[in-house]
């Protein structure tokens, strides 16, 4: 390993992004290239996209850019589209082998593509871990920014270890990916696993800008199922908290029994079924909840045992191995 011009892949995830590449990928060159010609990262430098079984012209942009510019670009594509944090993690997994460090980004623009420089400066001061952190979000509405900033904080909340701010734009040193290949996860939540490696680590700032062209993938709805996800998979916070209710519910129960016994004593019950209904609906509506958690983890488990594959390559382009003897 040779930490001062390592091999660099910057590993970009895409879906449906026919109308963002044609803009991006140009600058993902451009910056590359940059970072030869200073020295910075070796000739077998790559920019490798993952293509996460779109439904448009994806495969093919990305097939082109590869082979006109072999020596730049590289993809793969997965049998089939399953889900972000999957197409990151093959990207990984499958640039591991071939160079240093790697650095995953969206192939949206949003994330400062600048801030590779830095990361690769910590790399080299001897950081094997480098996040991007994001240090304003004015570009994002007020309701994005809002419930991005639920979402962090929720987490950390949960007891899932994340980085505030911090998506998935990165660099991992080969090291760094060795260690993370042993979790074997089939439920993916990289935000909360990177973390877990541990190293030595470090964080670079910057701003958010808008998405170039395009539309986000990423919903209110799908957001929040990534929380869920994370903190499912991460932490066991929650079946603590239903523990913890639980005995708040039986102790008010229980407080309940001896006011009945009581009022029936001093002969001061009073007919009537509103508040009996109001009981049962709200134990039910606790059982129900706390019903739902717990199968949330059993499904966890469930997915678990089965070992399945986390991803599935398809197609490749040019390969990078092919590329170091041209």
């Amino acid at each position: 390993m040779d930490k001062k011009t390592p091999t660099l892949y910057i590993v970009i995830p895409c879906y449906n992004e026919q109308e963002v590449l044609p803009i991006t990928a140009p600058m993902f060159k451009e910056k590359i290239i940059s970072l030869r010609e200073k020295g910075e990262i070796s000739s077998r430098s790559r920019v490798m996209f993952v293509d996460d079984g779109s439904r448009d012209k994806t495969w093919e942009i990305i097939s082109e850019f590869a082979k006109t510019e072999p020596q730049v670009f590289c993809g793969i594509r997965q049998s089939r589209n399953r889900g972000h944090q999957n197409a990151v993690l093959a990207g990984l997994f499958e640039a591991m082998p071939l160079c240093d460090i790697t650095i995953s980004i969206d192939c949206d623009g949003q994330d400062d593509i600048n801030a590779i420089d830095e990361m690769v400066s910590k790399y080299k001061d001897g950081c094997e871990i480098v996040y991007g952190v994001r240090s304003e979000r004015k570009t994002d509405s007020v309701f994005k920014r809002s419930t991005a900033q639920a979402f962090y904080k929720l987490m950390n909340a949960m007891g899932a270890e994340v980085i505030y701010n911090h998506a998935d734009y990165r660099l991992i040193s080969s090291m760094a990916l060795k260690e993370l290949f042993e979790f074997n996860e089939v439920n993916l939540f990289l935000r909360g696993m990177v973390p877990l490696v541990g190293f030595k680590s470090d964080k670079v700032y910057y701003a958010r800008a808008k998405r170039l062209a395009g539309e986000s993938h990423y919903p209110f709805k799908k957001m929040l199922a990534l929380a869920i996800n994370g903190i499912t998979s991460l932490s066991v916070k929650p079946l603590r908290l239903i523990t913890v209710f639980g005995i708040i519910v039986s102790l008010l129960s229980f407080l309940g029994v001896l006011w009945v016994i009581t009022t029936r004593l001093l002969g001061n019950t009073v007919e009537g079924w509103a508040s009996m209904t109001a009981i049962i609906c709200f134990v039910s509506g606790v059982q129900l909840m706390s019903l739902g958690v717990i199968g949330e983890y059993v499904g966890k488990c469930y997915m678990e045992s089965k070992r399945r594959p986390r991803f599935i390559i398809s197609e490749r382009t040019n390969k990078a191995r092919e590329n170091e003897d041209n």
